[in-house]
């Protein structure tokens, strides 16, 4: 899982440089899915380690942040048809980043989850 995590770290990097460039007014709203990527990434190039307990550790606190980052940007997936169906926003692109990061972080989790159910069943 810990290779899972930097894959999606990377991705969220990308995807909050992306969306700094693509608004016309470079808001720094824009890069909250690359400050997300960066910790997910840290974890996970933590968490790529022999022992077990720190491995854990790591991978839970990832999974947490990912769950909290996930919660804390749910609303932009709403706003997201919102502006599909003509509402209009400041900056469209900082919606349509954070609604990425959202179903991004959903994802993640769920593997994350089935991750740690597969080892609990190993371990028994």
């Amino acid at each position: 899982m810990a290779k899972t995590t930097i894959s999606f770290g990377v991705v969220l990097i990308l995807l909050g440089i992306f969306g700094y460039a693509g608004s016309h007014s470079h808001t720094p709203l824009a890069l909250i899915p690359a400050a997300v990527g960066l910790v997910l990434g840290i974890l996970g190039f933590l968490a790529m380690t022999d022992d077990a307990k720190k491995r854990m550790l790591f991978m839970h606190i990832a999974v947490t942040i990912g769950l909290l980052g996930f919660l804390a940007t749910i609303k932009s997936v709403v706003d997201y048809f919102r502006w599909r169906h003509g509402a209009q926003f400041p900056h469209p692109v900082v919606v349509q980043a954070n609604a990425a990061m959202s179903i991004l972080l959903l994802v993640f989790v769920i593997f994350c989850v089935r991750s740690f159910i597969a080892a609990r069943r190993a371990r028994a």
